[in-house]
């Protein structure tokens, strides 16, 4: 008997299994295909027996994930609204005291893979929290769902029969594995495909468990980060200030330059220092949305004045606003290798700034 949670089971549309599914009633005739087609696969893998009965005894549907799935917000917050967010002196202060609780642990990735103890944390800060994120789903029931829905439908197979193979090998209870809504696991949020290529046994029992070791969950970090071609002899970011005119369309870490060609056009050091003399090649991040916001109300303000007269009893130098200095990140070559883990510019700065803190 299928344990399927859904809504309106008798109210059936059929959808064809290449679409989404309609999310106001259940397609049963799709959920079974899906489940068919998911048995077939799994058997060509040649998934064990145990495994297989495991993960096909009751899989389910789940509405929240759908709904989560669906909702995803698309605001998107300001660079230092989610810098205040994820690098705060809570998240900075737990840092500090679980480097303190894994010395030994954080020196062997840092002698094995070349990933310093200070980036380490820092993705698992972000991550997880340092372990505390709870999963809140039965990943099998996660891959479930969202192949079922359709969007992403040969993606999230490919994570079900990954999962699948990493319980097999590893001889997990696959129905014991939790993670979020969208398949991710463990202290770093691997997704199982992720986890396949780049597991590392970190406690030397000769499994891979990267929920509940955080030995095996730190080797296969760094792991990951080794082979993204980490280099721990180069900072990520370095912070600068730009005039208050310049070109915002340099400010998406895209244009590449070496520090005297951006100090030639005005970037420097918060202090005003000149920036290092070296010929190696940065990009340059701000938050572009921002700067825009913040020209255009100067603009607003500037039109206003000169409406009113103003200018007719003010000195000529005060009529329009000066453009405030631009905060930035110079972007070395480990910022874009943390692209490749999270594609997102603020998760890498945040990243940086967490790494820093816990140093």
């Amino acid at each position: 008997m299928l344990k399927i949670f859904m809504w309106l089971i008798a109210a059936t549309i059929c959808v064809p299994c290449y679409a989404t599914v309609d999310r106001g009633a259940f397609d049963l005739a799709r959920w079974n295909s899906v489940v068919d087609d998911l048995r077939v696969r799994a058997t060509n893998e040649k998934i064990s027996t145990r495994v297989f009965d495991d993960t096909f005894r009751s899989p389910a549907v789940i509405p929240s994930i759908l709904k989560s799935d669906a909702s995803q917000s698309e605001f998107t917050l300001t660079m230092s609204e989610y810098l205040s967010r994820t690098v705060n002196p809570a998240r900075v202060k737990n840092g500090r005291i679980m480097r303190k609780k894994y010395p030994t642990l954080l020196s062997r990735v840092n002698n094995k893979y070349g990933v310093p103890p200070h980036v380490i944390m820092a993705f698992w800060g972000l991550e997880s929290n340092y372990g505390a994120t709870k999963a809140r789903h039965q990943l099998t029931d996660a891959f479930f769902t969202l192949i079922y829905d359709g969007r992403r439908q040969e993606f999230f197979s490919n994570q079900l029969i990954a999962l699948m193979k990493i319980a097999d090998k590893n001889k997990l209870n696959i129905n014991d594995i939790g993670g979020s809504w969208a398949g991710a696991m463990g202290h770093f949020q691997f997704i199982p495909t992720t986890l396949a290529q780049y597991g590392a046994d970190g406690n030397g029992d000769g499994r891979i468990d990267i929920i509940n070791s955080v030995g095996d969950a730190m080797f296969s970090a760094g792991n990951y980060l080794n082979k993204l071609g980490w280099n721990k002899k180069e900072r990520i970011v370095r912070r600068v200030v730009l005039p208050g005119d310049f070109d915002v369309g340099m400010l998406d870490g895209k244009t590449k330059l070496t520090l005297p060609q951006w100090a030639a056009l005005g970037v420097t050091n918060p202090d005003g220092t000149r920036l290092p003399q070296t010929e190696m090649l940065a990009g340059l991040v701000a938050d572009v949305k921002s700067i825009e916001i913040q020209r255009a109300e100067i603009a607003n303000q500037s039109a206003s004045i000169a409406s009113d007269d103003v200018k007719s009893v003010a000195p000529a130098d005060t009529d329009i606003a000066p453009l405030p200095v631009i905060n930035a990140y110079l972007t070395y070559p480990n910022f874009y290798r943390i692209k490749k883990w999270n594609n997102s510019n603020w998760y890498a700065i945040a990243v940086a700034e967490l790494a820093d803190q816990l140093k």
